[in-house]
């Protein structure tokens, strides 16, 4: 007598096959943006840090220069604190319109209407 179970378990086999395909062909592949968004988080920051630095070095040389201290230091961080904000955010519109570039506008979420208790 023949095992009746042999065509139906090589028609299940086939149907996987057919499956793992079809999943395959229509998956869409989500890219990490893990190390690249870690670049742009350093980036803005040295772009912060980096602003206040250079405005502290110029208010000390303004000091030196002019012997005006303390007002050139705080002249000179006050004045990178302003520019490192200004660099901050021209870098994250553009970083913004790369990004929707990338994908399209962005979704709105749906409202959640319950209380976050």
């Amino acid at each position: 007598m023949s095992d009746p179970e042999v065509p139906r378990e090589e028609a299940l086999r086939r149907l996987d096959e057919r499956a793992d395909a079809l999943e395959a062909r229509t998956a869409r592949t989500v890219p990490d943006y893990g190390f690249k968004a870690a670049g742009y988080g350093y980036r803005l920051l040295a772009e912060m840090l980096g602003g206040v630095f250079v405005g502290l070095a110029l208010g000390l040389f303004v000091d030196g220069f002019a012997g005006t201290a303390p007002w050139g230091i705080i002249g000179g961080t006050l004045l990178g604190f302003g520019v490192s904000i200004w660099m901050a955010m021209r870098s994250a519109r553009r970083l913004g319109a790369k990004l929707e570039k990338e994908t399209g506008p962005a979704r709105d979420l749906p409202f959640d209407d319950e209380d976050d208790d």
